[in-house]
């Protein structure tokens, strides 16, 4: 489902959270649901940093061809070091932190088949670019929905799109008869600059399906009467014991947890999971009983089942103690030999290279439909200097505003941090970079002061 989590951030969209009163769609850290485009999946059953392009993964999947995300449409808002991560499947990797958190999460879910009788097919290999309906119209999320902004989301063309949430597959696989799964994949948002948000991410979310035979009592029922059903509750507890128990496998039996209710737009009632580690109340994960129009949408109307998502990158940097996401996309044989398949262990820190801190101070403008100006989307300045700096960059914060009395106009000042984990850097290398973006930002409708 949405809702895959981020470390760092309350699940409110790794995040992907929705609020009823919401202005935004996904707060990139927690978690969520999605369908593929022209896909051929991978289905199986559970019985660097710097200014340029990432490096490349020894191995690459058979999506990493940057010229296919960087259409010439004008709707499409992929930059070419977004377009250089599509492919890299770390989720795939069996010693990467990622791949081997994937691999423990399947592994909990294959002994369930062994003592419930539920087996969960497993895809991991599908097309990130994905349809609207997919991402957004089979979920619910209406059109004017702010996450269906090209400020939140990466568009190839008008109507496709690099997947949002995991949950873009949810009604492709239940329209293909499954009845229980595990999705997982790289995921693609804009968002802020800092230690636990990166635009590439990766989550998983399951969906079961629930034995007809317990559901009979529910036939016809839709609504209020459905939502108070001893059915309802069957689904409910179902998915709490499921995902206790999950929590129990990757933490310890002793771990204390707790739920809250949400809201999302594809699942009713919907719950979030928070576990005590560290001293501190973390969400790890969001949930909920799938909704009924959900499974109109799939063609599987008559069934009832529950769905939940989580961020990779979110637990990976728990169990791992991982400082920074930036670390999975290095290359460093330094952060890499430190792992091996099946073991969770501690991440050593290999270096701490100095910062470089770079202000920049700006005035934005407002929307005017008369004057043609549009309004600033900060989400459009931090994609921008990630387009320039690429990894280089660590951090972005807003360190002063405010709205001049009489013209009316507003004044941004932000400060850049960049930082590589590999090597010192230079005010000098740094200077052109900022240059290059002074350049630049007046195509964002600001004017620099």
């Amino acid at each position: 489902m949405g809702y895959g989590a981020r470390i760092g951030q309350k699940l409110s969209r790794q995040s992907l959270r929705f609020s009823k009163n919401s202005t935004s769609v996904y707060r990139p850290c927690q978690s969520y649901f999605v369908r593929g485009f022209s896909t051929t999946p991978s289905i199986l059953s559970l019985a660097q940093f710097g200014a340029s392009p990432p490096l490349q993964s020894p191995s690459l999947g058979k999506y990493a061809d940057a010229s296919r995300y960087l259409a010439p449409h004008p709707s499409n808002n992929i930059t070419p070091h977004i377009a250089s991560l599509v492919g890299r499947d770390l989720h795939l990797h069996r010693a990467h932190p990622i791949g081997i958190i994937r691999a423990n999460i399947q592994e909990y879910f294959a002994s369930l088949s062994r003592t419930t009788s539920t087996d969960y097919k497993v895809f991991d290999a599908e097309d990130p670019i994905v349809t609207s309906e997919q991402c957004f119209d089979d979920l619910l999320i209406p059109p004017d929905h702010p996450g269906r902004a090209p400020s939140d989301t990466y568009y190839v063309t008008d109507s496709t799109l690099l997947r949002t949430h995991t949950s873009a597959h949810q009604s492709q696989h239940l329209r293909s008869g499954v009845d229980a799964f595990l999705c997982s994949g790289d995921v693609y948002r804009r968002d802020e600059i800092d230690a636990t948000h990166y635009p590439a991410f990766h989550q998983m979310e399951g969906v079961k399906l629930m034995d007809q035979s317990l559901m009979e009592g529910a036939n016809g029922m839709a609504g209020e009467e459905w939502l108070n059903s001893p059915e309802c509750q069957i689904v409910e507890s179902d998915l709490k014991s499921t995902l206790e128990g999950l929590m129990d496998h990757l933490f310890g039996s002793s771990t204390q947890k707790r739920w809250n209710e949400d809201y999302f737009p594809f699942t009713q009632p919907s719950f979030e999971l928070e576990i005590y580690h560290n001293g501190e109340w973390m969400e790890v994960l969001g949930c909920g009983v799938i909704h009924e129009q959900v499974l109109d949408l799939s063609n599987r109307s008559d069934r009832r089942g529950w769905a939940f998502g989580l961020g990779l990158e979110r637990l990976a940097m728990i169990l791992f103690k991982i400082p920074d996401i930036r670390l999975f996309w290095t290359d460093d044989k330094r952060f890499h030999g430190q792992f091996e398949e099946g073991k969770i262990v501690e991440f050593q820190p290999y270096s701490k290279y100095p910062p470089v801190f770079k202000d920049i101070a700006f005035w934005t403008s407002k929307a005017d439909n008369k004057s043609g100006d549009f309004a600033f989307v900060e989400n459009d300045f931090f994609d921008l200097v990630r387009s320039i700096a690429g990894d280089l960059v660590e951090k972005i914060e807003l360190i002063d505003s405010f709205t001049h009395p009489k013209t009316g106009r507003s004044s941004r000042c932000y400060r850049i941090s960049y930082r590589s984990m590999d090597r010192s850097l230079t005010n000098d290398e740094i200077d052109a970079l900022q240059f290059q973006l002074r350049d630049e930002c007046p195509s964002l409708g600001c004017e620099l002061r």
